[in-house]
């Protein structure tokens, strides 16, 4: 999800940026406001129509969709289980996907007060402040997003030691 959506949002700060730099090349830009629901809505539609495509030229290739859990059997042919039914191909991609940790509220107190970043993509409006935890390159773009937008924005890095 992030990929696609987060180059969407990460497009969008651009054009903040360079709305906010525009009085330096003498362009006057008084009263430009940033809806947070447009380009919420825009995004969203956006990618459910590149989804549409893409899974419509899979299908156009005679491809096979198969959602689901699933593990490679001990099977002579090439062979993944899929929630109970086996599935024999000369080629099987897996496309693994992935989904944040969150942590319990006994771990982290106020742990399920977060959102993960696949929250970030839910949100109707962007927050005043906003606190990203995290070192990858997904919480590093989400918060330089949230920032440049206008949410007063803090990132955390965890250290097991100090440096």
């Amino acid at each position: 999800t992030w990929s696609l959506c987060g180059q969407v949002m990460w497009n969008t700060a651009v054009h903040a940026e360079f709305v906010h730099d525009h009085a330096d090349y003498g362009f006057e830009t008084a009263g430009v406001k940033f809806n947070w629901r447009t380009i919420k809505e825009k995004r969203d539609a956006y990618v459910r129509r590149l989804n549409d495509i893409y899974e419509n030229n899979v299908k156009k290739a005679h491809i096979d969709i198969i959602r689901g859990y699933g593990k490679f059997t001990a099977d002579p042919e090439p062979t993944v289980e899929v929630d109970g039914k086996k599935y024999t191909a000369p080629h099987i991609l897996i496309a693994t996907g992935g989904r944040p940790a969150v942590p319990s509220d006994s771990e982290i107190p106020g742990a399920s007060l977060g959102i993960t970043s696949d929250g970030f993509f839910d949100l109707e409006e962007l927050p005043r402040r906003s606190v990203v935890v995290g070192a990858g390159y997904i919480a590093v773009e989400m918060v330089g997003i949230l920032s440049t937008l206008g949410s007063k924005s803090s990132l955390l890095i965890r250290h097991d030691k100090v440096v």
